[in-house]
């Protein structure tokens, strides 16, 4: 194991994370997060995609790429083009054997075997055409000799059937007309209950966004949230002017290493936040918060349910790191 390889392990572990959390977090490959722990660069798919896969890593753990490539550049092998002369010239030799005679010299060994079958299916589908003439000449005899007695026995079974059909007829339309009052009562029953629940539903959100309103006017015009400084990857942030300090954390594309202390280095929470995933930290009672982000692109931070932006575009740095400095609006 190379000392790059330790280093990465140990932070990894420090930070409570397995393989499988960081491949999540990384979508490269366990058995490639192993290589790189033990400095086998071997496994990789390519020598040029171990300084990818080592710079992902460390972004994700939350160590600085730049310095780790400096203090372990003899530990991180350059890039470089892979030759294939070797595998193209054997591919061409592969392709110059003739492979067409072989399948014809195939072909005329089976050709007697093919014809004797094709002949047994010929005289058996003759047989069988001769046979259905046959059945079926006979069944035209007996069906003359039968007509007569059918004529006389159908008559009386339609009488019958047209008796029968009267009276089931009126009982069929005294059971549906029952069957469609049932059905229109539970159909009203149904349209009633579903407007009572909507017009219920209606009222509880009228009254929430009422709430929600009364709250925001209250406290519009009051609250302050103002940068103080920035520098490298982190940013402090000033709040004021209220009596609250709630603080929602929501990832909206993908997994993310989310770590949150207050200013004693005391932490609320310090593990992977999932996709879709919201955590809510009441930190009336502190004065400061950091909140350690390993990867922004997606994560979305409310302060007090308002949406403050980060300070950083994401896309060019994904870890931030956002200090709050909170003073009640009583203290002031």
């Amino acid at each position: 194991m190379t000392e790059l390889g330790q280093r990465l392990r140990q932070e990894r572990e420090n930070k409570g994370l397995s393989l499988e959390d960081l491949q999540k977090l990384t979508k490269i490959q366990k058995r490639y997060l192993l290589g790189i722990e033990e400095g086998n660069y071997e496994v990789m798919p390519g020598k040029f995609y171990v300084r990818a896969f080592i710079k992902q890593y460390c972004e994700a753990i939350g160590l600085d790429t730049d310095a780790i490539f400096e203090e372990y550049k003899s530990d991180i092998p350059s890039t470089q083009t892979e030759d294939m002369p070797q595998q193209l010239s054997r591919v061409r030799s592969r392709k110059e054997i003739p492979q067409h005679t072989k399948g014809v010299s195939k072909a005329y060994d089976y050709l007697p075997t093919v014809l004797v079958v094709a002949g047994v299916v010929v005289v058996g589908i003759i047989i069988w055409v001769i046979a259905q003439n046959i059945v079926s000449d006979k069944n035209k005899e007996q069906a003359n000799q039968e007509a007569p007695n059918s004529e006389v026995q159908q008559s009386n079974t339609q009488e019958e059937t047209n008796e029968t059909t009267a009276k089931n007829d009126n009982s069929k339309s005294e059971d549906e007309q029952s069957a469609a009052d049932k059905k229109e009562k539970e159909k009203a029953e149904k349209e009633k209950a579903a407007k009572e629940k909507a017009e219920k539903e209606k009222a509880a959100k009228e009254k929430a966004e009422k709430e929600k309103a009364e709250k925001e006017k209250k406290d519009s015009g009051k609250q302050e949230y103002k940068e103080v400084q920035k520098t490298g990857r982190s940013a402090t942030y000033a709040l004021s002017g209220t009596d609250a300090f709630n603080l929602e954390v929501t990832s909206t594309q993908a997994d993310t290493w989310l770590d949150v202390k207050n200013g004693k280095g005391n932490a609320f929470f310090s593990s992977i936040l999932k996709k879709g995933e919201t955590k809510e930290f009441d930190l009336t009672k502190e004065t400061e918060a950091r909140v350690n982000i390993g990867y922004s692109p997606g994560v979305e931070l409310k302060v007090n349910g308002k949406a403050v932006d980060l300070p950083f575009d994401s896309s060019k740095q994904v870890r931030q790191v956002v200090t709050i400095q909170y003073q009640p609006a009583e203290a002031q």
